[in-house]
């Protein structure tokens, strides 16, 4: 007997750890967020409960659960949200940042790399020898099992959320490269976070650029030429998506140089405002 209610009340203890993990880290909005980062030696993911964080035992992406650590955010260094395997991006999917031509019948994706990246309040390092450098404000997928060729039908069931994440291209060296290996792959390139959303309508967030404050772009991911599930669906043909994997979906409107000093904030509602300021290398 007394074996019984031990075994009912693990079960149900388990339970609690569970249903917590949901409560705490739904937001006003409606969205899960989830958030990697560090405090002391310790790195971990997290969900967000507020202004804290409450840290993850176990794979985010997999089985987990809430410990009883938890730091206020103020607390804690925040980090790229995952560890991806493969950095994918559109280019031309918004008919604002099309000038005009008729867009692509499918996705057109290239490749960043996964070095590119960096979190929130990390440096932008403009390298030397480009002359303009430009931001491109994104919705960011992030792939939550693996993928290979899913039916758009299908593609959102392998989508774990999104965040904010920043395209920077330098434009003298994406026009006349071959490749765009070092246009928007150098190192810095790819500012990414600084929470995941997961459980939000991505086909409909408002997506904001701003450069010391002042707006630079400014639209709903509604008008994406190619959504959130073409894109997965698409890219899951020729390449295994892994948990996660991000996906840049694309940049609206126009966009414009950045200069050392300057100041980049893109927010994507429901999930936070990625911030980085913008620096000189040497």
């Amino acid at each position: 007997m007394n074996t019984l209610v031990t075994l009912i009340c693990r079960a149900l203890a388990s339970s609690l750890v569970v249903l917590s993990l949901v409560n705490v880290s739904i937001g006003a909005e409606g969205a899960v967020k989830y958030c990697r980062f560090q405090v002391g030696k310790t790195i971990a993911d997290g969900a967000v409960e507020g202004d804290r964080v409450r840290q993850i035992e176990g794979n985010l992406f997999g089985r987990h659960e809430l410990t009883g650590n938890s730091y206020q955010l103020a607390e804690v260094k925040l980090l790229v949200p995952v560890r991806p395997s493969k950095v994918l991006a559109l280019a031309g999917n918004y008919a604002s940042h099309l000038g005009g031509q008729q867009p692509k019948k499918n996705p057109e994706l290239f490749f960043k790399v996964p070095s590119c990246l960096v979190a929130t309040e990390a440096a932008v390092v403009i390298p030397p020898g480009t002359a303009e450098v430009h931001p491109e404000g994104e919705m960011v997928i992030v792939i939550g099992k693996r993928a290979r060729n899913v039916s758009e039908k299908n593609a959102n069931e392998y989508v774990f959320g999104v965040t904010c994440g920043n395209d920077i291209s330098a434009r003298d060296w994406q026009a006349n490269d071959v490749q765009w290996w070092r246009a928007k792959g150098s190192d810095t390139f790819g500012p990414c976070g600084p929470f995941i959303a997961a459980g939000a309508d991505y086909d409909d967030l408002l997506l904001t650029t701003r450069v010391n404050g002042e707006v630079r772009q400014s639209q709903r991911t509604k008008d994406l030429i190619h959504g959130v599930a073409a894109i997965v669906s698409f890219a899951s043909r020729y390449v295994t998506l892994e948990p996660g994997d991000l996906i840049y979906t694309g940049t609206p409107g126009k966009t414009a140089a950045i200069q050392p000093g300057d100041v980049v904030e893109i927010e994507l509602e429901n999930v936070g405002i990625l911030r980085n300021p913008i620096v000189a290398g040497k």
